[in-house]
């Protein structure tokens, strides 16, 4: 090592080629790097959607859904198993664990459903996919004032074909309108008339509307070929088919007997983009598609269309690329500011020049770390730059440390190369294994398995990218660059200096400001306060130990508050409406509209109290959504972020909508939803079991609990009323008759479901085409008592006559968790910075068993974000213990001792004091990600206490007395400590005084790492000195107690042991 760092002192061309190198490929990294809203993530669910139309939820469960669960049990790889039986579908959701191969796995969940020996007939094919992940980038609106629907359609489909041609833009979703359909409608006294039964209409048309070859005639000249060709794709050109001839030459046309029309499906689905019919088209990014650019592309193409089209329009409804540019300069800005804070303490506390070369690791280290961050799939986000602002005050530690060191070698009078060498080797140990502790700490991030983990993993190879190539920096270009530099050379007085020395000359008064306040703050203010600890040790630790108490108990008593994740800054609110099954759509559209009405008066207030004169309006616009007759959900899209006031929040908006529209009687479960959970509901509990009856039950009573509770809002469940059921039974009349239960069913469900007589593709769209009852023909129950069943012998007989019927409510929906029924019951907390881990703990101590109690089929399952927590803390305990051993060892490798790793990670425990005041006096509380800060911490933390402890084995061994060695190590590594937390802190300082609502999220990570560093320095310099003093006072007794000799203080040090073997080897 020696060797080399001589090589590039001596010839430091070497090291300029270095850096041009290190410059030219990081700029090639950086431009190749892409943006995306959070880090890209791989998709970890396979779903396995099931088609069955006409099918009861029972159907799908019975016939499908448990067949597929049973075969996947016992599947390796698989997390659990989720699914969902509704009318006509069903889908079966498989997650996968962290770390399987997701291709590998699909085909594994494929051949689990391959090995079902039978599926009910009528079942469309199983589709089996993974889920991909996708980003919306931007999504749009078009519409027009009195254009029908059908022309909104096409046109979108022609805007989708355009902006596929666009490169770089793959993902395009047009939404807003039903499935088109062609309908065949009869009528009872038609088919009475030619005798005709449903069958007959079905089967003509799907034998005759075909085409179809029936083989060749080769002639000696040619060849031809025979094909039917009577392909119609339009309801009025099948209006000529021949149903039935008769033998006296009569012959009935399908016009005769039915009206054709072809048309969307009766299933409601449209679109109101602020109160005018739409079609909504969005965009998604995939992995390897940049945001910004597609977002600008999109741009540039609604602009070209609406300047070339009058009667239609293109509004933009949600653009993330606004909010994720909003968020890259905001954190681009506090980074700048990072750095300048960085360089000012530099340059007041270190010689300028000194600074000058030690801040130059700062770009050296970031391009060095683009050059490799794309073959990591890192891209620019929040996260990343978030990540990028941690680093930058880490980054100059260890410069700062060798830096200071070869300039006390030169000022005890070496020449500047020696002192360079040797100023490096001295420290190096210590620097590599500060760098090493960090990576280590930051590496946990990799291991973490649930969304938080995926996400911050991005964070970790930022961090563990810049600071390897920041050890190579400062090991290799910085002593070389020192050791040349005029840092190292004594002052010059010239009669008229340049500009450039006139500026180092002014630096120097600076410098000197500098130095007396370091030099009174080293002399006048810890040296005594160090003595003072080392001489009342019980007191000293006794102080520090209750401090850390008070911590935990304000804690427990709720001072400091405590919840699992952070809320993240949202800009729409969704409002939910779910109707009971089968109300009438004017009924659902009425309601959802005057939420809409609502909403603008919201909108009103608040635009006139928080921007009062700016001329804009809170809400951007609103969208409507009729999902069907029972369903549909509004979603307002407020200002983005930086544009609104921090005081209006997505929650305080859906709040004060909530109390405007007031109590809605009927409804069967309306949200005001605000966005923003990260990682589900924050009270979720899935209720399990096979007695329905007993599941309902206690579905009820969990209800009723969590709508007590005044901290939660939107209590909602997934188990709505079923539909009104007619329920047939067949008199014995009927099988008289000659009638079955199936028969009859299948000619009702023909009248008011439907024959499906054909599909076929036209265009994009797949045309169905249905044979049924007209509209007029089955809108009341009558027309079901007088619906015609044609017996075996032919003969008619009305349904009244042989069939009885009661009216009762179904099943929706079936869910299933693992394997078991299941009905989730879930609530949103009404301010979002509110715990719900007490409220959990009362479900899970009280409620649940009481339940169980009653219920004894009962089971729990904590969904939403509790999951998450185990998830995360599940994969904590696993990767986080061999990491702190790793830390361990690579301490006790660098100092060959057992004891003192021990003792500098006990000071981890104490940082906590000022990481949990730290979140009180910024009025956060703690979190998830304040325990990732944590871990980030104790990487960082060691770094100090390692220069500290380095410092005072070489003097033991140069021969100073214990006492002596441990107060001269603090004074003389106290500036280095005292710099690299300062700036450590100086870097993250900007993002923790910004008050921006896009950057809450982050900080309670940044509190943790800056407000426990700050600390640590104190920990470092106090109670550092007073553990090895303890640690010593128990090695000499042991040793004592051992031989009975009187042992000095320096002997059972490792430092001087290793010196004596030396010497008698």
């Amino acid at each position: 090592m020696r060797k080399l760092i001589t090589y590039f002192i001596k010839y430091h061309v070497a090291v300029n080629i270095f850096i041009i190198a290190f410059f030219a490929f990081g700029i090639i990294g950086v431009l190749s790097l892409k943006s995306s809203f959070f880090p890209l993530v791989e998709s970890k669910i396979i779903n396995v959607s099931i088609a069955y139309p006409g099918a009861s939820p029972q159907e799908i469960e019975e016939g499908v859904v448990l067949k597929i669960e049973d075969n996947l049990k016992g599947l390796r790889g698989v997390d659990r198993v989720t699914s969902v039986s509704r009318e006509n579908s069903g889908t079966i959701t498989v997650e996968i664990e962290k770390g399987e191969n997701i291709d590998f796995m699909l085909l594994e969940v494929k051949n689990a459903v391959d090995r079902v020996p039978s599926f009910p007939t009528g079942m469309e094919p199983l589709i089996v996919a993974k889920r991909e992940e996708v980003r919306e980038t931007i999504s749009f609106a078009l519409s027009g004032k009195d254009i029908p629907l059908a022309t909104l359609k096409q046109l979108g489909r022609q805007i989708e074909n355009d902006l596929r041609a666009i490169d770089g833009i793959s993902q395009i979703e047009v939404t807003g309108y039903p499935e088109e359909e062609i309908e065949i409608a009869v009528n009872e006294t038609s088919l009475l008339a030619f005798n005709l039964s449903f069958n007959d209409v079905s089967q003509a048309v799907s034998t005759s509307n075909i085409l179809v070859t029936g083989g060749n005639i080769k002639t000696d000249a040619e060849e031809y070929l025979i094909r039917a060709n009577n392909r119609s794709y339009y309801g009025n050109e099948l209006s000529n088919i021949i149903i039935k001839a008769t033998n006296d030459g009569k012959i009935v046309r399908l016009k005769d007997v039915a009206i054709i029309r072809d048309r969307f499906s009766e299933t409601p689905n449209v679109t109101y983009f602020n109160e005018e019919l739409a079609v909504n088209v969005t965009v998604t990014s995939t992995n390897n598609e940049d945001l910004i650019s597609s977002a600008d592309k999109v741009k540039d193409y609604i602009e070209g269309y609406n300047q070339s089209h009058n009667n239609v329009k293109l509004d933009i409804v949600r653009d993330l690329s606004i909010t994720l540019n909003q968020r890259t300069d905001l954190l681009i800005w506090n980074a700048i500011m990072g750095v300048i804070l960085v360089l000012t303490f530099l340059s007041l506390f270190l010689n300028t020049r000194l600074a000058f070369w030690v801040a130059f690791g700062l770009p050296i280290s970031f391009l060095g770390m683009f050059i490799f961050a794309g073959q990591f799939d890192v891209t620019i986000n929040v996260l990343s730059l978030f990540g990028m602002i941690i680093v930058i005050g880490i980054l100059v530690d260890d410069g700062i440390v060798i830096a200071e060191n070869i300039y006390q070698h030169y000022e005890k009078g070496k020449t500047p190369i020696q002192a360079a060498v040797d100023g490096t080797m001295e420290v190096i140990p210590p620097v590599v294994s500060a760098i090493i502790t960090t990576l280590l700490a930051f590496s946990l991030f990799l291991f973490l398995d649930s969304r938080i983990g995926e996400f911050f993993s991005e964070i970790s190879v930022i961090v563990i990218l810049t600071l390897i190539v920041s050890l190579i920096e400062a090991l290799i270009i910085l002593p070389a660059h020192l050791a040349h530099s005029k840092a190292l050379q004594k002052p010059v007085e010239e009669e008229n200096p340049s500009k450039m020395k006139q500026f180092f000359t002014k630096m120097r008064v600076i410098n000197k400001v500098g130095d007396s306040i370091m030099s009174f703050l080293r002399d006048k203010v810890y040296s005594p306060t160090l003595d003072f600890v080392l001489k009342f040790k019980m007191l000293s630790l006794g102080i520090f130990v209750a401090l850390l108490i008070l911590t935990f108990g304000s804690i427990g008593g709720g001072i400091i508050g405590v919840t699992l994740f952070p809320s993240v800054a949202s800009d729409r609110i969704s409002v939910e409406l779910d109707m009971p099954n089968g109300t009438n759509e004017k009924i659902t559209d009425s309601i959802i509209s005057m939420i809409e009405q609502k909403s603008y008066l919201v909108n009103k207030e608040l635009s006139e109290e928080y921007l009062k004169g700016t001329g804009k309006q809170l809400f951007e616009n609103t969208i409507l959504t009729l999902n069907s007759s029972s369903s549909a959900r509004l979603q307002i899209n407020m200002l983005p972020g930086e544009e609104r006031p921090d005081a209006i929040n997505s929650s305080l908006v859906a709040n004060k909508l909530r109390e405007a529209v007031g109590p809605v009687i009927g409804t069967e479960r309306l949200i005001f939803g605000s966005g923003g959970n990260f990682g589900g509901s924050p009270v979720s509990v899935s209720l399990l079991s096979n007695n329905i009856d007993e599941l309902k039950a206690a579905k009820f009573e969990l209800k009723k609990v969590l709508q007590t509770n005044p901290l939660l809002k939107d209590v909602e469940d997934n188990d709505p009323a079923g539909i009104k059921e007619i329920r047939l039974e067949l008199n014995e009349s009927a099988y008289l008759l000659g009638l079955d239960l199936r028969t009859v069913m299948t000619q009702v469900r023909s009248g008011f479901f439907g024959t499906q007589a054909q599909r076929f593709q036209r265009g994009q769209d797949e045309i169905r085409v249905w044979v049924r009852y007209d509209r007029t023909n089955r809108e009341s129950i009558n027309n079901l008592d007088d619906m015609r069943i044609v017996t075996p012998s032919g003969a008619r007989v009305t349904l009244k006559d042989i069939a009885t019927y009661t009216i009762e409510r179904g099943d929706v929906a079936i869910n299933h968790l693992l394997g078991q029924r299941e009905i989730q019951v879930s609530a949103d907390l009404k301010d979002p910075s509110t715990s719900a881990t007490d409220i959990l703990d009362d479900i899970k101590a009280n409620i649940i068993p009481e339940m169980q109690s009653r219920y004894p089929t009962l089971t729990a399952s904590f969904e939403g974000q509790n999951r998450e927590k185990d998830k995360l803390t599940s994969s904590l305990a696993s990767a986080g213990i061999p990491i702190l051993l790793l830390i361990y060892i690579t301490i006790a490798f660098t100092f060959r001792s057992y004891s003192q790793p021990l003792l500098l990670l006990l000071l981890v425990p104490f940082s906590l004091t000022a990481v949990a005041w730290g979140h009180w006096i910024l009025g956060f509380s703690v979190n998830i990600l304040s325990l990732l800060g944590i871990i980030a911490l104790i990487g960082i933390m060691v770094n100090d206490g390692l220069v500290l402890i380095g410092k005072f084995n070489s003097n033991l061994k140069e021969g100073m007395t214990f006492d002596l060695a441990l107060s001269e190590a603090g004074k003389s590594r106290f500036r280095a400590i005292f710099l690299t937390s300062l700036t450590t802190v100086a870097g993250l300082a900007p993002l923790l005084l910004e008050k921006s609502r896009q950057a809450q999220f982050l900080k309670p990570m940044a509190i943790s790492i800056s407000f426990g560093i700050a600390y640590a320095t104190i920990l470092t310099l106090l109670v550092l000195p007073l553990f090895l003093a303890f640690s010593n006072g128990i090695k000499k007794n042991v040793k004592w107690l051992a031989t009975g000799n009187t042992i000095t203080k320096e002997e059972v040090e490792r430092a001087i042991k290793e010196q004596k073997e030396e010497h008698e080897h």
